[in-house]
């Protein structure tokens, strides 16, 4: 499980003048995932080594052999768009563990 903070979108409250942006912020399920591998490697993780984690951890849920929950919510694509607060919860499970259960 990785924890992962959420930054609020100022633009968005600005552009439309509603504190609801500021509650909550609609990111992209492949942003969230690149935060969570920085988060998992640490500050002092090479760039050439997060980009290759970040690469392989798209490919994999794309490709169908994992999937992610954020926020108790399971994502299959990394285009979705999940709406997040504060900080958000990651687990991976792989799809075989899945229909075992």
């Amino acid at each position: 499980m990785l924890r992962v903070a959420v930054p609020i979108d100022v633009s968005a409250v600005a552009r439309t003048a509603s504190a609801a942006f500021a509650l909550a912020t609609p990111l992209r399920v492949a942003d969230l995932l690149a935060a969570a591998v920085v988060e998992a490697l640490g500050p002092r993780a090479p760039q050439d080594k997060r980009e290759r984690v970040v690469t392989n951890t798209l490919d994999g849920l794309s490709s169908g052999a994992f999937v992610v929950e954020i926020d108790g919510r399971v994502y299959c694509d990394p285009e979705d768009v999940a709406v997040c607060s504060g900080t958000a919860t990651l687990r991976f499970f792989r799809r075989r563990a899945l229909h075992a259960a």
